[in-house]
């Protein structure tokens, strides 16, 4: 009988996932991974966070309705390097990160995965709504799950094929009504359990807050010292102090409150007495700048990026155009482009029509059909 570990989140998806596997005949663990760090643990309860001292307790009850062991396994350091330190970063150099993205990659794959294997385990399994696929190739990839409406292959382009070969994901062959009937027939806890919405880390979403008193905690890390070091006052100010929001002839409208406040696309929060809707366009990190423009000015047909992962297809050849669809925000539901290599780490993506609010920092994706060919991290759209 093969041993699988599936990471329960104490929600009902990934309850539900670890009934699907027992019953398909796997040895199942449960484990939830103990991420929070040292802040409020009653905010992170009020707040709905996903891995919360709550979460341990309904993920529990879950394992122990299932008649499955449970563990509870310390992640605290693999998430602070790989997720908090990376997201505070990206704020503090203009762009806007996706943590879970980085949560997939590094903790939940990663990490997991290499403890898992290491106690005996043949896989891992989540409750995603995606489905994994080994293509005709030879290679593993990541399908689209069979309800769009929920759909999660969007934050797990990042996986390698090392980690999907060890990876199962259940919930993706059904619909979230057919889960939630499920949990409920099983009697779960968590059956009717709303789903987390936001960044568990920042439950109440004032992200520059919570970034501003980050950089004031005696532990800050090393990196953002060095970074701040290296980069001196000029680098801080950019990311934390006022500075002035400009058109895109370079006129001065007025000041804002710092870059870290703000994102592509915006428009609320910005308190300009312009007569008309704007919308930021662009973060300047070297001149302390945020461009507003109107609602036309936020879209544009081509973006540039890097830290490249294929999954589908082993690699682009740099010769080569590709035609696919892109999704370039999680929300976004995709728009057909053609995709090209111009450098080892690099592609050049174009439109066929423009898109609004392509934003540095964010993932952009490529799917051919139902299937994830890879994905990067936008760079420019200039």
């Amino acid at each position: 009988m093969e041993k699988v570990v599936v990471g329960m989140s104490g929600g009902v998806d990934s309850s539900v996932a670890a009934y699907l596997l027992k019953k398909q005949g796997y040895d199942v663990i449960g484990v939830t991974m103990q991420i929070w760090q040292d802040e409020d643990v009653c905010s992170i309860e009020e707040n709905g966070g996903c891995c919360g001292l709550s979460a341990v307790e309904d993920a529990r009850r879950v394992a122990d309705s299932l008649e499955i062991p449970y563990y509870v396994m310390n992640f605290k350091k693999e998430f602070k390097d790989n997720v908090i330190d990376y997201f505070v970063l990206e704020y503090l150099q203009a762009r806007t990160p996706n943590p879970c993205i980085a949560c997939n990659r590094y903790v939940k794959w990663e990490s997991l995965l290499k403890r898992s294997l290491d106690i005996g385990a043949s896989y891992i399994a989540t409750g995603h709504y995606a489905r994994i696929d080994k293509l005709e190739n030879g290679r593993y990839s990541i399908k689209k799950s069979v309800t769009l409406a929920k759909d999660q292959t969007y934050a797990l382009y990042n996986l390698t094929q090392e980690q999907l070969s060890h990876t199962l994901m259940p919930v993706g062959e059904f619909t979230k009504d057919e889960i939630r009937i499920m949990a409920n027939e099983l009697s779960l806890p968590v059956a009717n359990k709303p789903d987390s919405q936001e960044i568990c880390f920042v439950p109440d979403k004032d992200y520059a807050g919570f970034i501003i008193k980050y950089l004031n905690d005696d532990e800050m890390p090393q990196e953002i010292k060095q970074l701040i070091t290296q980069n001196g006052t000029k680098f801080i100010d950019t990311g934390l102090t006022p500075g002035n929001f400009v058109n895109t002839a370079g006129e001065v409208l007025g000041k804002h409150q710092g870059l870290i406040h703000y994102t592509i696309g915006q428009r609320k929060g910005l308190n300009l007495a312009m007569g008309r809707p704007v919308f930021v366009l662009e973060l300047r990190s070297e001149t302390n700048e945020v461009v507003i423009g109107s609602s036309e000015e936020v879209f544009s047909n081509r973006l540039y990026a890097n830290h490249l992962n294929f999954m589908a297809i082993e690699n682009l050849d740099p010769e080569t155009e590709m035609v696919v669809d892109a999704k370039i925000r999680y929300s976004h539901p995709g728009a057909r482009c053609t995709i090209k290599k111009i450098a080892k780490d690099e592609v050049l993506c174009v439109f066929d029509e423009a898109q609004r609010a392509i934003t540095p920092g964010q993932a952009v994706v490529f799917y051919q059909g139902d299937y994830v060919i890879g994905g990067g991290t936008i760079m420019s759209k200039l």
